[in-house]
């Protein structure tokens, strides 16, 4: 019973799809996970000029850095110190709605426009199998704050184009960082269905080879993990597509033409969704008629024995029969004949060959 208590704790775990705060509370009411990193807080400052780059202490010192550069970039990682997040939203005015999305993981990814900011959900894949994580994007004027869940992340190449000057990042606005990241959290998924098109092949072959229960078993666990990247990627698409439709004044509309990139991109990560799920749908149907197949041979083989022995146990049982030839003539005389056994396995042997040249010329041996 502690086991399949255990199992459907499990199971209930994994349906959950984020943290929310309790029924009833008041709105922007935020809880801290206590388990969660606590935050720290890099700031990277740059224009055409140069980039000043440095990890912060305390929040307040961020407000020197607002103006002074073109665009201000602070990337806060962890979610475990609610006075460290409330101080930045004060510094940067963030409406307590949005942090109380920022605050309770496993939000639909979005955009939502408020007085002086823009915010914006994505999820970035990390690790394998594929988990994903909240990123949570504030763009204002001058600005774009960045909350993750935890260290690491999939920024390192928007990093190295700013410090190098490579590109037009430098020269461009805040909205223009805010698409890069995106971009970047959407390209992050073509590895991912790289990975999962490699395991697709491997679980081709071994379907039409000799496929076994555990077969069958990643076949299941692909398919949860194809379920669970379309939840994910799903809102994406919605969500680049609300920034195309709807204006905002925060972006400007050269960056409009570079996120029609990124919306063509999530388009062709949901082409090779789609071909995926298909293709493990296929493979569970091949591998469900590969082992019917299986067993229609095993059946077929086990028909062909029964059928040639069923007349041999009939002769045989005839001549088990306790008939006594002394008492009558008529009572199996060729049990005193010399040559009665021989007889009766001739007559067995040529029933048998019968049999078998039937099944032979019917073509049930292929």
């Amino acid at each position: 019973m502690k086991k399949a208590s255990q199992r459907r704790g499990a199971r209930r775990a994994s349906l959950s799809p984020g943290r929310y705060s309790a029924p009833g509370t008041a709105p922007g009411t935020l809880v801290f996970d206590p388990d969660a990193p606590r935050p720290t807080i890099r700031l990277m400052a740059y224009g055409p000029e140069g980039v000043e780059e440095r990890e912060v202490e305390e929040p307040e010192e961020l407000e020197a850095e607002t103006g002074n550069w073109p665009v201000v970039w602070v990337n806060v990682d962890g979610l475990g110190h609610g006075d460290v997040l409330r101080r930045l939203s004060d510094l940067f005015g963030l409406h307590p709605l949005a942090l109380e999305d920022v605050v309770n993981v496993g939000q639909r990814a979005k955009a939502e426009a408020y007085d002086e900011d823009l915010f914006v959900i994505a999820h970035m894949p990390i690790g394998r199998p594929p988990e994903t994580e909240q990123v949570s994007m504030f763009l204002g004027t001058g600005f774009l704050l960045t909350i993750q869940q935890k260290p690491g992340d999939v920024f390192d190449g928007v990093r190295d184009r700013i410090r190098s000057g490579k590109g037009r990042i430098r020269r461009m606005g805040p909205d223009y960082l805010a698409y890069a990241l995106l971009d970047a959290v959407v390209d992050s998924y073509f590895p991912v269905f790289d990975a999962l098109g490699e395991e697709l092949e491997e679980l081709e072959e071994a379907v039409l080879g000799s496929p076994d229960q555990s077969t069958v078993a990643e076949i299941h666990r692909l398919r949860r993990t194809l379920i669970a990247l379309r939840r994910t990627l799903g809102p994406h698409r919605e969500l680049v597509n609300s920034l195309l439709r709807e204006t905002h004044p925060l972006v400007t509309t050269a960056t409009v033409v570079f996120l029609r990139d990124v919306y063509d991109h999530i388009i062709r990560i949901s082409d090779l969704l789609e071909s995926s799920r298909e293709i493990s749908s296929d493979l569970m149907a091949t591998y469900l008629s590969s082992v019917s197949n299986r067993m229609n041979e095993v059946m077929k083989v086990l028909t062909i024995i029964a059928t040639i022995f069923i007349p041999l146990g009939f002769i045989a049982g005839v001549y088990g029969m306790n008939f006594n030839p002394e008492v009558s003539p008529l009572n199996m005389p060729e049990l005193n004949w010399v040559w009665g056994y021989p007889f009766a396995l001739s007559i067995m042997a040529g029933v048998a060959g019968v049999f078998l040249a039937l099944i032979w010329r019917r073509g049930w041996f292929k």
